[in-house]
């Protein structure tokens, strides 16, 4: 429990940190689509990284392979400070490159014809930065396992890949055809990347280069390096679009406990597939690796740090008991792999795409295996960590993020969303059209809110800014006198309007709030009972 609230406090303080920030150039070079970054359109890189585990170094090569969309001469390569950029050549030519803070610009000799695909070459080495509480702030991570192997894994999400990749750092654009992504690292070690094992080869000193392949578009965040004593095994899953080889990395002295924990891996599958659709990286495989801290969403990686227990380090975040039925890391990382590496925000203001839908699919997960009134009371105990801080949706165009409440508020809103849809198929298949809709997409919050309003078929759209753009809780008010109810929602914007199911001396009906106070008259009893459902994240407020 020390370690939770540890990890709280970390993170309010990073990120009451952010919020107060002043933002400068690097941010806007960082978080906008630049001149320099738009005329190419990614496709591919092909990665080669030596990882040093005595000096904390890494050096290597990266490949871009880009269409030209609009002719320009200048690239934009983001890599940030410690890390050095030597070289860079296109058609065996040397380019010239100039720095400015974590961004190089790049002066290419060739014309860039459009509709051309082109390639260069980048090398590059350093220290990259050292993760001091990964995920939440990424690096790499140099630790030793029990039986003092290096134990190293890096994490990028917030930081970003840059900080030890040469790349586009934009969540807006993907290499549309994968990555290739070469790990060199000490021959009595073991190098787990994305995607599926190619080749493995050992150079004859003392070092092995592992050769992992990615097909599909993968978001650079997610591009994942590991190396640890690690022993394999699999199992193959019958799913939605056949058979799924799903494959664990795991330290050697660990082995039993993971074989006993991953076989929820199966039954986060079956509840996924049924509510989301099909796993979207079939071609790529589903992986856990074990790594040293809690984990991430890497893209058929699944980074793992969960100490083999269920719940949140063992705890439950929803203090109602549900959160022990499962593995935390398990089932809301592997959630990513439909919200975030599937379906990827375009900015990453909007970054409550990922963390809202995710989170929802723990409920999701508790409601498929355990049933409705699990996943409603674990929702409902979840909302009491909700802050208000800040607006869910955070700064656009300088890779600023909202309130970390976009997760459990992002998620209450949903289940919100759900009720008011009070059809539970047609909720379903929902989500389900938006994950066909949207596979292997990058979207922005307004796509995703229109799709949603279209499904409902009613303009929902102050229902989004309600719980997105500010952070008042609507309230329902209310006065009871003998046969009448009075009703209105306050502290809400203009246009808030969404239908609520209550009960009204034990019979339940549903009511439409405005603005403006309405009434309902009972024509027997006097109003003994006034209920508002609680799976509504609305606050109810008597009046007298």
């Amino acid at each position: 429990m020390k370690q939770i609230l540890f990890l709280i406090v970390f993170t309010l303080l990073f990120q009451n940190n952010l919020y107060s920030q002043k933002f400068t150039k690097q941010d806007s070079l960082r978080g906008s689509v630049t001149k320099e970054r738009s005329w190419w359109d990614l496709q591919h890189y092909d990665i080669n990284i030596n990882v040093f585990p005595n000096k904390k170094t890494i050096s290597g090569e990266n490949t871009i392979q880009y269409k030209v969309i609009k002719q320009f001469q200048t690239m934009q390569i983001d890599l940030k400070i410690p890390m050095q950029i030597s070289k860079v050549t296109q058609n065996n030519k040397n380019l010239d490159f100039t720095r400015e803070g974590n961004v190089f610009y790049i002066n290419l000799k060739d014309i860039q014809n459009i509709n051309e695909v082109n390639e260069l070459t980048i090398s590059f080495s350093g220290k990259p930065t050292e993760a001091i509480n990964p995920p939440w702030d990424g690096g790499f991570t140099w630790l030793k396992d029990n039986n003092k192997n290096d134990f190293i894994a890096n994490s990028n999400q917030g930081i970003g890949a840059s900080v030890w990749l040469p790349c586009k750092d934009h969540p807006s654009d993907e290499p549309d055809n994968g990555v290739d992504l070469k790990v060199t690292s000490p021959n009595n070690l073991i190098g787990v990347s994305n995607g599926r094992l190619i080749d493995e080869k050992n150079n004859g000193n003392n070092t092995k280069t592992y050769h992992w392949k990615v097909k599909n578009p993968i978001n650079s965040y997610a591009i994942n390096v590991n190396i640890a004593d690690y022993v394999h095994f699999s199992e193959n899953y019958s799913g939605e679009k056949g058979n799924l080889d799903c494959n664990y990395y795991v330290l050697s002295y660990n082995l039993e406990k993971a074989k006993s924990q991953f076989k929820q891996v199966s039954k986060m599958l079956e509840a996924f597939e049924h509510w989301f659709g099909p796993y979207p990286f079939y071609e790529d495989s589903y992986k856990l690796v074990e790594v040293p801290y809690l984990g991430m969403e890497h893209q058929s990686s699944i980074t793992y740090g969960n100490h083999y227990k269920n719940g949140y380090l063992g705890n439950d975040l929803s203090n109602t008991g549900w959160g022990l039925k499962f593995d935390f890391i398990i089932i809301h990382e592997s959630g990513h792999e439909w919200f975030a590496n599937s379906i990827t925000n375009k900015d990453v203001a909007d970054m409550w795409v990922h963390e809202g839908f995710t989170t929802y699919s723990e409920v999701l997960y508790l409601d498929y295996h355990f049933g409705t009134k699990a996943g409603n009371e674990y929702i409902i105990g979840y909302r009491k960590k909700v802050a208000n801080d800040r607006p869910i949706i955070g700064k656009y165009n300088l890779n600023y993020h909202g309130s970390n409440d976009m997760y459990m508020k992002g998620a209450a809103m949903i289940h919100t969303y759900r009720q008011i849809i009070n059809d539970d198929e047609k909720f379903r298949e929902t989500l389900r059209e938006m994950n066909r809709k949207y596979y292997h997409k990058t979207v922005s919050s307004k796509e995703i809110e229109v799709f949603l309003n279209q499904q409902y078929k009613e303009d929902l759209s102050a229902f989004f800014d309600q719980y997105l753009r500010t952070i008042n809780i609507p309230k329902l008010d209310y006065k009871i006198k003998k046969r009448k109810i009075k009703y209105r929602f306050s502290n809400s914007v203009k246009g808030f309007e969404i239908p609520v199911k209550v009960s009204i001396n034990g019979a339940e009906r549903w009511i439409k709030p405005k603005k403006r106070w309405k009434k309902i008259r009972i024509k027997k009893d006097s109003v003994s009972d006034f209920y508002v459902d609680p799976n509504f994240y609305i606050e109810n407020n008597k009046l007298n």
